[in-house]
C-alpha cells in the first residue's frame, strides 16, 4: 500500500512492546517486530500481521544481522521504537565483553539505529523513540569507565546509567541527524508489570511479591505513551525531549543535558561497535 507507514518495534515479544505492536497494527501500517524469543515474537506477529525477526542484543553480531534483515525487508522506516532492554546482573558480561545493561539497553539500540539511518531518512525523515526510565536519576555516565570496570557495579546504578544513556543518545540523534529529518524522543513508560526484570534478582524479587500490584502499572498502560509518540510521528516539537509517560521534560539526571556527554557517549559508542 503506497501510503503505509513502516514501523519497527524492538523488544516486541512481550510487555509494552507487544502491546504497542497490537495497538499500532492495521492496514495502513507495515509492521516489523523484533524479540529475543522466537516463539513469542512469532506469536505477536501472528496476532498483528507483522514481520517477525529474532535478535539477542547481548550479541552485537545479532544486531548487525538484524539490521541486514530489516534493510532487505523494508524500503523506508517511518517509526523506530527502540524498546529492547531490561535490567541485568552487571557481573554477567555479554558475549562481547560489555556490562550487560550498557550493551543491551544502549549499545545494541545505538548500533541498530545507526545501521538503519539511511532507511530512516529515505522518505524525508522518521521518528526514533528510545524507551528510557525514571531510573536515569540513579545513573552516572563516566566516559572513561562505561563498562563499570573500575567503579562498583551495582545493578541499580548500572541500569540507571544505561537509561541515562538512552536520553543522551536521543539528544545526539536530535542534534546530529536533524538535517535528515530524523526526530528523536525518549520516554519513561512507567513502572510496568511485565517480564522486564526477568534477568534481575532484585527486580524479579519485587515482581514476585504482592508489592507488584501496588508498585506497577499494566503493560497496556505502559504502552500508551509509546503509541502516542509513534502516532505523532516527525513532530519537531518533540525532538530531543524526554517524556515521563505523556509529560514532556520529565525528571532527569543532572548529566542529561551535558553536551560533552552527549558527544562523548556517541563517539565512544561508535568506537565500541566498530562504526567510527
Amino acid at each position: 500500500m503506497a501510503n503505509q507507514r513502516t514501523i519497527v518495534i524492538t523488544g516486541a515479544s512481550d510487555g509494552i512492546g507487544a502491546v504497542a505492536a497490537r495497538e499500532l497494527a492495521g492496514p495502513d501500517v507495515d509492521l516489523v517486530v523484533v524479540g529475543r524469543s522466537a516463539e513469542k515474537t512469532k506469536a505477536v506477529a501472528g496476532e498483528t500481521g507483522a514481520t517477525p525477526f529474532v535478535a539477542d542484543f547481548a550479541k552485537l553480531d545479532d544486531v548487525r544481522r538484524l539490521a541486514d534483515e530489516i534493510r532487505e525487508r523494508v524500503g523506508t522506516i517511518d517509526v523506530l521504537l527502540n524498546n529492547a532492554g531490561g535490567t541485568f546482573d552487571p557481573k554477567k558480561r555479554t558475549a562481547d565483553g560489555h556490562e550487560p545493561n550498557f550493551q543491551i539497553n544502549h549499545l545494541g539500540g545505538f548500533l541498530l539505529t545507526n545501521l538503519l539511518r539511511d532507511k530512516l531518512s529515505a522518505d524525508g525523515g522518521a521518528l526514533v523513540v528510545n524507551t528510557a526510565s525514571i531510573g536515569n536519576l540513579a545513573g552516572k555516565v563516566d566516559l572513561d569507565d562505561l563498562d563499570f570496570q573500575r567503579r562498583r557495579a551495582l545493578e541499580l546504578r548500572c541500569y540507571g546509567t544505561s537509561k541515562l544513556e538512552n536520553i543522551l543518545f536521543t539528544r545526539g540523534i536530535a542534534e546530529r541527524w536533524k538535517d535528515d529529518g530524523i526526530i528523536s524522543a525518549a520516554v519513561h513508560p512507567g513502572p510496568v508489570a511485565s517480564s522486564f526484570g526477568r534477568d534481575s534478582f532484585f527486580v524479579g524479587l519485587l515482581y514476585r511479591t504482592p508489592l507488584k500490584k501496588v508498585a506497577t502499572i499494566t503493560p497496556e498502560k505502559g504502552a500508551e505513551p509509546l503509541v502516542a509518540l509513534a502516532n505523532r510521528g516527525t513532530d519537531p516539537t518533540i525532538n530531543g525531549v524526554y517524556f515521563s509517560r505523556h509529560k514532556a521534560n520529565g525528571p532527569q539526571n543532572s548529566q542529561a543535558h551535558k553536551q560533552e556527554l552527549i558527544d562523548g557517549l556517541w563517539q565512544a559508542s561508535e568506537r565500541l561497535v566498530g562504526i567510527a
